[in-house]
C-alpha cells in the first residue's frame, strides 16, 4: 500500500466494546482497517476531525469491523513449527511433509517428491537454524517468481516498477512506495499459490496508478483480474504462519 503521512498523535478509543487505535495524520480522509492475525482495529484520521466524528464514522462500520475480526479469529493457523520430520509446511499453495536429514555437509532444501520438503542440515542444528535455512529457500524461490510477473503486468497496467523486494511483514501481504516506485512482497507469499502471488503483485503495482482503495481502484482490479475478489478471499482463508 502507498507510503503514508507522518503520525502526529496516537491514542486509543473504546467504541462499543472494541478498542480502536487512532492515529492523527495530515491527511484528507479517514481510513479504517482491521489487521490480522488478531483483528486489531486502527483508524487514520485527519487532524481536523473531532473524536466524536471519528467515533461516529467507526460506529457506522462496526458490523464490518466485527465481521473482519471474526474472519481472522476463525482463520486456520499453523502452530509454532518445531522444524522436525513429519511436520506440515506449505509451498506454492500445497502442503508438504518435512523430512530433516542430518549430514555433515552445507545445508540444502529441496522437494524430494510431490509431497516432501527435504531439509538437510548439519548435525546438532537447532530449531532456529533449521527455520532460517528453510526461509532462505522460501525467499530464493519467491524471488524467482516475481520478475516474470512484474514484466508481464507492467505493459498491461501501464507502469514501470523501479525496484522490488521481499521481506517479512506482520499485517500486510505487500506494500507500495509510490514516490520510489518500489513494491515489497511478504515472504509468506512463498507458501501461497501462484494466483495469490499474482493478485498481490497486481494490487501493489496498481497503486502506482491509483493511490487509494476507492471505487476506481476496485474497478481497475476487476478489469485486470476479473476474479480478484475470489483470489483475495482464498489468500485470506489460507493457513497463516506465526511471524
Amino acid at each position: 500500500m502507498p507510503k503514508t503521512s507522518v503520525i502526529i498523535e496516537k491514542y486509543t478509543l473504546d467504541i462499543l466494546g472494541t478498542t480502536v487505535e487512532v492515529v492523527r495524520k495530515n491527511i484528507k480522509n479517514l481510513h479504517l482497517a482491521v489487521y490480522p492475525p488478531d483483528g486489531r482495529v486502527r483508524v487514520a484520521a485527519p487532524l481536523h476531525m473531532t473524536d466524536d466524528a471519528v467515533r461516529l464514522a467507526i460506529i457506522t462500520r462496526i458490523s464490518w469491523v466485527r465481521k473482519k475480526q471474526k474472519a481472522f479469529k476463525n482463520q486456520e493457523r499453523q502452530s509454532r513449527r518445531e522444524m522436525i520430520t513429519g511436520e506440515s509446511h506449505y509451498f506454492q499453495g500445497r502442503r508438504y511433509r518435512l523430512r530433516v536429514v542430518e549430514i555433515n555437509r552445507p545445508p540444502t532444501v529441496k522437494l524430494s517428491n510431490s509431497s516432501t520438503i527435504e531439509l538437510r542440515v548439519r548435525p546438532g542444528s537447532d530449531r532456529a537454524k533449521r527455520e532460517a535455512i528453510l526461509y532462505e529457500w522460501y525467499r530464493k524461490k519467491l524471488k524467482e517468481q516475481i520478475p516474470a510477473l512484474i514484466s508481464e503486468w507492467e505493459p498491461r497496467i501501464g507502469v514501470k516498477v523501479a525496484d522490488w523486494g521481499v521481506r517479512k511483514m506482520k499485517t500486510r501481504w505487500g506494500s507500495c512506495n509510490i514516490k520510489a516506485r518500489r513494491i515489497w512482497l511478504n515472504l509468506e507469499l512463498a507458501k501461497k499459490s501462484l494466483p495469490c502471488l499474482e493478485y498481490v503483485v497486481v494490487h501493489e503495482m496498481l497503486h502506482l496508478v491509483e493511490r487509494h482503495h476507492n471505487d476506481r481502484f476496485k474497478s481497475l482490479m476487476s478489469e485486470l483480474l476479473p476474479n480478484w475478489q475470489t483470489t483475495r478471499d482464498e489468500l485470506n482463508r489460507s493457513p497463516i504462519g506465526l511471524l
